[in-house]
């Protein structure tokens, strides 16, 4: 089965390389990666027209002509995703891709249609950072499981699966972090067989590059509160 891995990128010039050579060297065989730059402004973009797109490492890499945020660069990468299955991966380093053959397993095995991975079920490494982070997290994770009624315990998650036709099916309206309440919200409307893997979290602080702060939480309330009960 081919894994489309989906890559939305801003200003991430410093662990690029890296994580496309983690990615390349993944235990998961076929891989199609599809990086969409999202206006980046801190050479990234450079970077990946003179040096990683001339290298053949990646299928494909996409460009916004302005900064739109991280699900429109989603919403654009899903849309040229050919693989069988498609996998969320951020371009920092939070985040193992020699993880994806475990993730992956519910789908491949024909047990489930999304999986989530869960930085804080099972008992690999997490990097402690952020309290408020983390009981943020928990409040979001607490209303949108009330709303789904579903019991994810990491609802904000970067690493989501699915099996392509399901994520192309669903119309991305989020331009920024609220994809993942959207797309929470919109896959339990399919009454999809959704399954959760616990998965190793190496968080950055703000000094690193971290970008979600607290307006993206208010945002993702609106969002759980719009996608469950107005749509």
């Amino acid at each position: 089965m081919l894994l489309s891995i989906i890559i939305p990128c801003f200003n991430e010039s410093l662990t690029i390389d890296e994580i496309i050579d983690a990615i390349t060297n993944s235990p998961y065989p076929k891989k199609q990666i599809i990086i969409v730059d999202d206006f980046s402004t801190d050479g990234t973009r450079e970077k990946l027209k003179e040096y990683i797109e001339p290298s053949g490492r990646v299928a494909k890499i996409l460009y916004h002509e302005e900064n739109m945020g991280k699900g429109a660069a989603l919403r654009t990468g899903i849309r040229a995703a050919t693989g069988d299955l498609v996998i969320i991966q951020d371009a920092d380093l939070e985040y193992d891709p020699g993880e994806y053959l475990e993730i992956l397993k519910p789908i491949i095995d024909g047990k489930a249609d999304v999986v989530f991975g869960s930085r804080f079920m099972g008992g690999r490494p997490h990097r402690v950072v952020y309290f408020w982070h983390k009981l943020g997290n928990n409040l979001l994770t607490l209303l949108s499981n009330m709303l789904t009624n579903l019991n994810l315990t990491d609802m904000e998650t970067c690493y989501k699966a699915f099996r392509r036709e399901i994520i192309q099916s669903i119309e991305i309206e989020e331009n920024r972090f609220g994809f993942e309440p959207e797309v929470t919200a919109k896959i339990a409307k399919l009454n999809c067989r959704i399954y959760e893997v616990g998965i190793s979290y190496y968080g950055r602080t703000y000094a690193e590059g971290k970008k979600i702060n607290w307006k993206d939480g208010i945002h993702a309330i609106l969002c759980i509160l719009k996608y469950n009960l107005l749509r």
